[in-house]
């Protein structure tokens, strides 16, 4: 079977790419299926996904980054090694993809760096005069190709691959604003008022699961068996098995089943992360709600177990966090604010000393 050489990629306002030199091979199955495998080139590395999918573009870009061979004694030498090690590979899909465009600029940057002048003092100097100049128009892109950069060095250093990791503790740019970003019971009824029905579904199934827009709008039906969601997370592999509150369950059981997944639009076809995002932000000006993300439920939904009295082990079995992440959360960015606790707190610290207060 021959590949177009033209691609279109949903979301990229129809760009297309050529790739060159893939290979396919059609097998027919024991059942008497025909499925064709693609790989990279003739004897390369499989192809993940169906030509002409994000998920293909990105396998094809990995692996003829891996297959370029770059000079010994240079930092694209490291780069190289490192994308085919099991460390790049275990990476989750999105993550790897998200690497693969940082890799590309660092080296683009820094390919041809001396191994040997990692060890010299200014070499850190120059690493981070680098990312503050990213950083003085896009400081999360800036702290995000820190980090890749400094990933890389780690893993070759643990290896002897070089004498020094010049970019370890480099601190953060970008701080995040979102400690305060709480949906309140005010902003959830306004929006659950004017949001459709489809954009409704996808606000509870986050405020009651605290999973990410990605794993959402991408949940089989197959996930729920009318009490239990189960999922594994793309971004982290963490696998989780949520119990369904009797709210969810009713506004799930109530869904059409007109798709694979549970989500879908008006249209009762799957949604793609660019028409969720233009659906929701309609639904979010309907509503008159400013400043507050999808990103911010999943934020909302540890704050609003940790207040019902759940510990962090078990925020960390629903949410999929790590319970370390967890008190993180609770910590710095949700609960330090939050009349609620505090008078939890008083309480439980007034029914304390009713109980134990030995009368005089």
């Amino acid at each position: 079977m021959k590949l177009p050489e033209h691609h279109s990629i949903n979301g990229w306002k129809h760009m297309r790419i050529r790739l060159k030199g893939i290979n396919s091979v059609t097998k027919r199955l024991a059942d008497g299926r025909t499925v064709t495998y693609w790989y990279a080139w003739k004897g390369g590395p499989p192809l993940r996904g169906k030509p002409g999918t994000p998920d293909f573009i990105d396998s094809y870009n990995e692996a003829i980054a891996t297959r370029r061979v770059a000079p010994q004694g240079v930092l694209s030498a490291v780069i190289r090694a490192y994308l085919q090690s099991p460390k790049f590979s275990d990476l989750a899909p999105r993550t790897r993809s998200d690497y693969v465009i940082k890799i590309k600029q660092i080296e683009r940057k820094f390919g041809d760096f001396p191994l040997p002048a990692l060890t010299d003092p200014r070499t850190r100097n120059v690493f981070m005069t680098w990312r503050d100049k990213i950083g003085a128009t896009a400081p999360r892109q800036a702290d995000h190709s820190w980090q890749v950069l400094s990933t890389i060095l780690s893993w070759a250093l643990d290896r002897g691959l070089i004498a020094a990791n010049p970019c370890t503790r480099g601190g953060r740019l970008y701080h995040s604003t979102r400690r305060d970003k709480i949906w309140t019971d005010a902003d959830e009824a306004a929006f659950l008022k004017k949001a459709p029905t489809t954009v409704r579904a996808a606000f509870l199934l986050a405020i009651k699961t605290a999973q990410r827009q990605g794993d959402l709008i991408r949940l089989p039906w197959s996930a729920y068996d009318g009490r239990y969601i189960r999922l594994r997370q793309r971004k982290t592999g963490t696998p989780v098995q949520i119990p369904v509150t009797a709210s969810l369950k009713a506004a799930l059981d109530a869904l059409p089943r007109c798709a694979t997944t549970i989500l879908t639009n008006s249209e009762g076809r799957p949604w793609t992360s660019a028409s969720f995002g233009t659906a929701w932000h309609r639904a979010i000006v309907a509503a008159g709600i400013s400043g507050l993300t999808f990103h911010d439920l999943r934020g909302t939904a540890v704050t609003r177990m940790a207040i019902a009295g759940a510990t962090a082990p078990e925020i960390a079995a629903i949410s999929g966090h790590s319970m370390r992440d967890v008190a993180a959360i609770l910590d710095a960015h949700y609960l330090h604010r939050d009349p609620a606790l505090a008078e939890a707190a008083i309480t439980k610290l007034e029914t304390y000393e009713r109980r134990t207060k030995t009368p005089n």
